[in-house]
């Protein structure tokens, strides 16, 4: 199976490499190879909206989180300050008050 990129415009996933360019056989776009690879290593991480999280950024909570081992529940509209980003499944770190320091996923928040 081939570890090439899907076109950033059609998602087709037939592309291939022309010397330093990838190109997609379907729609006929071309691009560098170097700009590919930089995306995939700055992966950004997003809200349920679609917006960028940075460190320090605050977040609220849009669904009832149950919290595993515990009979607590992050409730809607919890707002948590001064988050950070860290690489895993769950993608945010954060101190929660009342809860204590937890990881959330970043789908189940938005940027407040």
């Amino acid at each position: 199976m081939s570890n090439l990129p899907q076109c950033p415009s059609c998602k087709s996933k037939y592309t291939y490499e022309d010397g330093s360019l990838y190109v997609c056989p379907e729609c006929g776009n071309e691009w560098p190879q170097a700009a590919a690879e930089s995306e995939a290593s700055d992966s950004v991480v997003r809200d349920a909206f679609g917006n960028a999280l940075n460190d320090g950024d605050s977040v609220t909570v849009i669904k009832d989180l149950k919290i595993k081992g515990s009979s607590s529940v992050v409730k809607v509209g919890t707002k948590v300050r001064n988050i950070r980003i860290v690489s895993g499944d769950h993608d945010i770190d954060c101190k929660i008050d009342g809860i204590g320091a937890m990881q959330l996923k970043s789908e189940f928040v938005k940027k407040a």
